[in-house]
């Protein structure tokens, strides 16, 4: 117990019979000065101190992955809207953070990193990994992070956790992906922690993943589209993400729920490909799709072997259960392409 609070502990509580425990009493950098005789502001000032340290710690939420292209708009938005965001990242990524506060992490375990996070409102999980290696396995960074992170949010006494899944994610999936994502949503739902579980389709912004692949090809003058193309999409809105993943911090609605993160529009990967290109002069090839496998299984295409798998998969989410539970009001997907700049 440090500063005014424990000065005040300290002289008031023991000793509590000294005539003049507070003749010059220092508060902050205000320059508080107090006479008490009567050992009448101890309490006062206790409350305040108590006071405001409770309502700071509500207002803290707390993101992991806070640099990644979901962690960095959620944090924006809910660090606009009054919240008290601190950041956790890696060694050397504290700089991308232009919003609250940032801590360097190594493990999520650090006696440091409890101690800054007591009692926060909630904590965002936005670690995962969408293609693994030798080096980098789904199991590593999607299951055992999250439990690392269930462990941290019982060590700090964080009560509710927001995590990023994925739209497809069942008990029957055979897909590597899908798979960890699964497990790692049992691991929250089973810690006895309040939930949120967002589901998440493809979504879009500035500097979302599926746009850089376009953009990248763009360039290149020519898109390349795996087999038909006739299979589904949701996008939505990142700006609609952060407005729910804000609600769900807050709006008891939202407790113990696993909800699909899709957007309004339902649309077929060739629709979405015609709109994102936007009339210009880009030839647009659909390939065979045994030949879009084997160049995703040497590492040669835009996609990987996962990312084929979920694109072609056909997953269509619940937008109406989402939309009626958040009574948000969605951007259209051709609106977020035309004002954000994406293509």
């Amino acid at each position: 117990m440090d500063g005014i609070l424990g000065k005040v502990f300290y002289r008031h509580f023991l000793f509590p019979f000294e005539k003049r425990p507070f003749a010059r009493l220092v508060y902050d950098s205000n320059q508080l000065y107090s006479i008490d005789n009567n050992n009448t502001l101890a309490p006062k000032l206790i409350c305040r101190e108590i006071s405001w340290l409770c309502v700071e710690r509500l207002k803290q939420v707390v993101i992991t992955g806070a640099n990644g292209f979901i962690g960095r708009n959620v944090g924006k938005l809910v660090s606009k809207n009054g919240f008290d965001v601190l950041g956790i990242v890696r060694k050397g990524k504290k700089r991308t953070i232009t919003f609250g506060r940032a801590i360097v992490s190594k493990n999520l375990s650090e006696d440091s990193l409890v101690s800054s996070i007591k009692d926060s409102k909630a904590l965002l999980h936005f670690i995962g990994k969408g293609r693994q290696t030798v080096y980098s396995e789904y199991e590593n960074v999607n299951v055992d992070t999250t439990r690392d992170t269930i462990r941290l949010c019982k060590r700090a006494s964080i009560k509710k956790i927001i995590y990023i899944s994925g739209l497809g994610v069942d008990q029957k999936s055979t897909l590597g992906y899908f798979i960890s994502k699964y497990k790692a949503e049992q691991e929250i739902i089973k810690s006895g922690l309040d939930y949120t579980i967002l589901r998440a389709s493809y979504i879009i912004g500035k500097g979302d993943p599926l746009s850089k692949t376009l953009n990248t090809q763009i360039r290149r003058r020519l898109i390349i589209i795996p087999g038909s193309g006739n299979y589904r999409i949701q996008p939505i809105f990142i700006e609609d993400v952060a407005s729910i993943i804000m609600k769900s911090i807050t709006d008891k609605k939202f407790s113990k729920m696993t909800l699909d993160l899709v957007g309004a529009e339902t649309i077929t990967y060739n629709h979405f490909v015609k709109d994102f290109v936007q009339g210009r002069k880009i030839t647009i090839r659909n390939i065979n799709f045994e030949d879009a496998y084997r160049n995703a299984m040497h590492n040669r295409g835009q996609f990987g072997v996962d990312d084929l798998s979920i694109l072609v998969g056909d997953y269509v989410g619940n937008h109406k259960k989402l939309a009626k539970i958040s009574g948000i009001k969605f951007t259209r997907y051709q609106k977020v392409l035309k004002s954000s700049g994406l293509s």
